[in-house]
């Protein structure tokens, strides 16, 4: 028993991963507060400087080297002051700390749930506002469940699972510019018109560094109850979705639980015709519960493996 614990205190990669997620469970950063929000902040304001060209290839240039004047200069100070530090665990700690997001969503979630069981569609409006990329003053109690249950799924998916898994593959610096690009995605998505093409590099991106992990987290929550029926019905739906690896993702979802996602949606006031996905069942307040709880307990799951895994790679080295 003390050789096992000698061994998990001399793995410092897996006592960062497990001391990050309890730091930040415990006593997280504020959304208003967080250095990612005033990132977002920034990128919409160069956006705003840079983004004035009309011709569709100048647009597209114009998106991927603000892409990189934003990631570049990230990636040289983190490779900077890795030489610099006192202890390069509390460094990696600290990078971790800052790339995670999971009591956001849950608190989104919390309190969705509890306006949508209240009809208090004027707060739950107000929630998904600073978090949601289209307008959010005319979604009907349907409208809100849909957006909510995508959001709530994208989000473990994007800010917990991805980072987590970016962690295990390059640290603390690969998590964070893996947050740092997705964030990026979402201030410049090409689903609102004025930021397409300028957007779609940096989205282009993302999609490829989540294929990987979102496929790999679809397959988690496919387990277990309707796992054959859910693996099909993912597969035949997810084609249909833009982005392979959040298309895997919020099928997987849709169907375990039999909601209904995706559909029409309004982008600056523009409509987006998108596909239906999942099931016939339109969320509702008790479905964005269970949504969240099946999510939680897959991403306990996924960081378990995940901890084995490394506990055992770094064993054999």
């Amino acid at each position: 028993m003390e050789e096992i614990f000698n061994q998990l205190y001399s793995n410092g990669t897996l006592l960062v991963m497990w001391g990050a997620l309890l730091f930040h469970l415990i006593i997280p950063i504020p959304r208003e507060a967080h250095p990612v929000t005033l990132w977002h902040k920034f990128a919409e304001q160069l956006a705003e400087k840079v983004n004035t060209n009309t011709h569709y290839s100048q647009s597209l240039i114009s998106g991927t080297l603000a892409w990189l004047l934003m990631v570049i200069p990230a990636i040289l100070v983190l490779w900077a002051l890795k030489p610099l530090v006192w202890q390069p665990q509390l460094f990696e700690l600290a990078l971790l700390l800052l790339a995670l997001d999971w009591r956001s969503n849950e608190k989104l979630a919390n309190g969705l749930t509890k306006a949508l069981a209240h009809d208090d569609k004027k707060t739950a409006r107000t929630l998904l506002s600073p978090v949601l990329n289209r307008d959010t003053s005319s979604l009907s109690a349907l409208g809100l469940g849909k957006a909510g249950a995508e959001t709530i799924i994208m989000g473990y998916g994007r800010n917990v699972v991805c980072v987590l898994f970016w962690y295990a593959i390059a640290d603390g610096s690969g998590a964070l510019i893996y947050r740092l690009t997705a964030e990026l995605a979402r201030a410049w998505s090409p689903s609102r018109a004025r930021y397409s093409p300028f957007g779609l590099t940096v989205t282009r991106t993302v999609a490829i560094l989540d294929f990987i992990p979102l496929r790999l987290f679809a397959l988690f929550i496919v387990c277990g109850n309707k796992a054959f029926h859910t693996f099909k019905t993912m597969l035949i739906q997810s084609p249909s979705w833009p982005l392979p690896g959040p298309a895997w993702l919020l099928t997987s979802v849709g169907n375990k639980l039999e909601l209904s996602l995706g559909g029409p949606a309004i982008y600056n006031k523009r409509k987006s015709v998108r596909s239906k996905i999942g099931g016939r069942i339109a969320p509702s307040a008790i479905h964005l519960s269970q949504v969240q709880t099946l999510i939680a307990w897959r991403v306990f799951a996924w960081i378990l493996i995940q901890s084995l895994i490394l506990f055992t790679v770094y064993q054999g080295f």
